[in-house]
């Protein structure tokens, strides 16, 4: 009987030992997956601001949208590059295209012209960057994995400046963007 009650303890510890290891490892993948879902969206709202910075480059009427459209195709370009050496370096799969809001978006955006495209493209940078600051802000303070975490509190600086120039130019085509004080 003493035998029976020592293995049921053993059998009990070992369990516990198991799920407690078990939880450990849920709770570093699901950290993992916040990082990894980081990267893909980011990845995915960094090609959108290139190709929405091309069509501003190209189309905007105000000299200073153009200007800040070609700023969002050099600054994400460079930033896109080195995400996508850290999620290469974790096996994460770079997307191969924006998604389907931002298709949305380009293609509104691609049927106007002149100071409605400004006004419209203007609005859509301050909304992006504002969420885009909140991301790499959150990432940056509560990320897991050391180089994604250092990625975004890299980049979140200028992720600010282009929020503060968004809102800016905005303001002077008419876009009514306030300032977040970021």
């Amino acid at each position: 009987m003493r035998i029976l009650l020592t293995v049921g303890a053993v059998a009990l510890a070992m369990t516990a030992v198991l799920a407690r290891a078990q939880a450990n490892k849920s709770a570093a993948k699901g950290s993992a997956g916040a990082d990894k879902t980081f990267v893909m969206t980011v990845a995915k709202d960094g090609m959108a601001e290139v190709e929405l910075g091309k069509m501003a480059a190209q189309q905007a009427a105000n000299a200073q949208v153009k200007q800040f459209g070609q700023r969002m195709v050099d600054d994400h370009s460079k930033a896109g590059d080195e995400l996508k050496a850290v999620a290469q370096s974790k096996n994460i799969t770079w997307p191969t295209d924006m998604d389907a809001k931002a298709k949305a978006l380009h293609d509104r955006l691609a049927k106007l012209s002149g100071a409605a495209f400004d006004k419209a493209y203007t609005q859509a940078m301050v909304a992006d960057h504002r969420k885009a600051v909140t991301a790499l802000r959150h990432e940056s303070t509560a990320g897991k994995d050391p180089e994604v975490k250092e990625w975004a509190a890299k980049h979140l600086p200028t992720i600010q400046e282009h929020l503060k120039m968004a809102e800016d130019n905005a303001r002077s085509v008419g876009g009514g963007a306030k300032s977040t004080g970021h």
